[in-house]
């Protein structure tokens, strides 16, 4: 008798609590990969990953390399902001250039964009987080704080070529704010 009575009250409970969970939801859906996008698996999975993507996988987070990036950038779901891409830099190196689109989000002052670009983060498919690249930690520790802010862990991947591999590329470049259009002059 107590416990059907802990049970009513429970499951009243659940449904009038606004963090309630949802008992018709299917919280563990059969595929793991929303986006429809093919598995994002780096050319290094056979066992030669580098030094950056060995410390970004024990962060557990997925890494990318330049093609991959260039590819999400390309994608028609890019247009659409289902496919975000975060730049990790401070805002002086944002300002200078940045990729197309992306949302600027220093992690060391999260305060100024967090909030901004958080919705738009959780809404994307995948989440593209790079710095300068190379030694730059920078992308991963941002990819922890979206993490951290309620952005799922499978959406996020780090670009470790960086910001550096892709102006190098001479891929698409823009000066100042987010969606300014002002492209930089490239350099040879």
């Amino acid at each position: 008798m107590v416990a059907a009575a802990a049970a009513c009250f429970a499951f009243t409970a659940n449904q009038l609590s606004p963090r309630g969970l949802n008992l018709a939801r299917d919280y563990f859906p059969a595929s793991a990969n929303p986006s429809g996008l093919p598995p994002i698996i780096s050319p290094h999975a056979a066992g030669q990953a580098s030094e950056t993507d060995r410390r970004i996988k024990e962060k557990g987070l997925q890494p990318i390399d330049h093609a991959q990036a260039e590819r999400l950038f390309h994608d028609p779901r890019c247009q659409q902001g289902l496919v975000v891409f975060v730049d990790a830099r401070e805002e002086a190196s944002f300002t200078r250039g940045h990729i197309p689109g992306a949302f600027p989000l220093d992690r060391y002052h999260p305060e100024k964009d967090l909030a901004a670009d958080l919705t738009s983060c959780q809404n994307a498919d995948l989440v593209v987080v790079y710095c300068e690249g190379g030694d730059c930690e920078d992308a991963e520790y941002t990819a922890l704080l979206l993490r951290d802010a309620g952005v799922p862990a499978q959406k996020l991947l780090v670009y470790g070529g960086g910001f550096d591999d892709w102006s190098a590329s001479h891929l698409p470049l823009e000066q100042g704010e987010r969606n300014g259009g002002i492209a930089p002059a490239q350099t040879q």
